[in-house]
């Protein structure tokens, strides 16, 4: 099984990247309408070629749709709910014989039963790069990231996003000392805490990739996916061991690549409340370029 996981934090352009990616007529994934029906177990025998036709390519994101699932809900009813409910980042110490065969048999046989050349899923929050890697050692990763201003800036906007219930009731787990000192000293600011929750993701996804090897995993950012599509593409469908078919070309020549909300931040947030996230964020924005 060649599988490839497309990964980031969450509003970073994964679920553009991984359904650009999906059209590819040499890809296999789990469908949104296979997690919404766990009870009939579906295994997306058709999900490409359903997904390249009118069904797929006339369907809007936030509406009625078929399109690439992260499949929360079918993975926690038929493997675990570890997956989805993790309180902290899992890692190679989490997987136990039981996990790993019902994960490999989960994801093995919707492989087969697709026989696609290359079996894709995307996921976003916590890296699980250590967890999966050790279940799936043949798999790769591409990791998607975005500024994280422009997450935070995202995430404050999300119904989803539960952070304004502190960070002992949010999604990813009680914040260390450090990081809960942080947000004390910036008096509790929701914008801050979105700020350290993309900054606590981020770190997560680098000391869990460490250990990867550069023909296991690839990290590129959402604004030069937008500023270049086609060479961006071709190092994703490349490292993905997929070619440039004729097919992928002509939809991908569909597409249309804005960066209007690159800055959108800067307008969608205070002066003040800018400053709190760039100084919190200093040093990761850096390392990535963004500043």
């Amino acid at each position: 099984m060649n599988l490839v996981f497309f990964v980031g934090t969450g509003r970073c352009g994964s679920s553009l990247i991984h359904e650009i990616i999906s059209k590819h007529e040499d890809v296999g994934f789990i469908s949104n309408i296979d997690d919404n029906l766990p009870y009939f177990d579906l295994k997306g025998r058709w999900n490409n070629q359903l997904y390249r036709s009118l069904l797929g390519n006339k369907t809007t994101k936030g509406k009625l749709r078929f399109a690439p699932s992260e499949a929360y809900k079918l993975i926690a009813r038929q493997v675990s709910p570890v997956y989805e409910n993790s309180c902290r980042d899992l890692t190679e110490s989490d997987v136990t014989p039981w996990l790993k065969q019902r994960f490999r048999d989960f994801f093995e046989q919707r492989a087969a039963i697709q026989g696609k050349s290359i079996f894709t899923h995307k996921y976003t929050g916590w890296s699980r790069i250590g967890f999966f890697s050790s279940i799936f050692p043949e798999a790769k990763f591409i990791h998607i990231v975005r500024d994280g201003r422009a997450v935070a800036n995202s995430w404050l906007q999300m119904p989803w996003w539960n952070g304004y219930k502190g960070p002992e009731n949010w999604l990813w787990g009680e914040l260390t000392q450090p990081y809960l000192e942080e947000w004390k000293e910036g008096n509790c600011s929701f914008p801050l805490l979105a700020g350290i929750g993309w900054k606590l993701l981020l770190n997560s996804y680098a000391t869990s990739a460490a250990s990867l090897s550069d023909q296991q995993y690839m990290e590129i950012r959402l604004e030069d996916i937008v500023e270049q599509p086609r060479d961006s593409f071709e190092k994703l469908l490349s490292f993905s061991g997929l070619p440039w078919s004729n097919e992928f070309n002509t939809t991908f020549q569909r597409n249309i690549f804005s960066s209007k909300r690159k800055l959108a931040f800067q307008d969608e947030l205070y002066p003040q409340q800018l400053s709190e996230i760039e100084s919190c964020l200093s040093i990761e924005l850096k390392k990535h370029g963004y500043i």
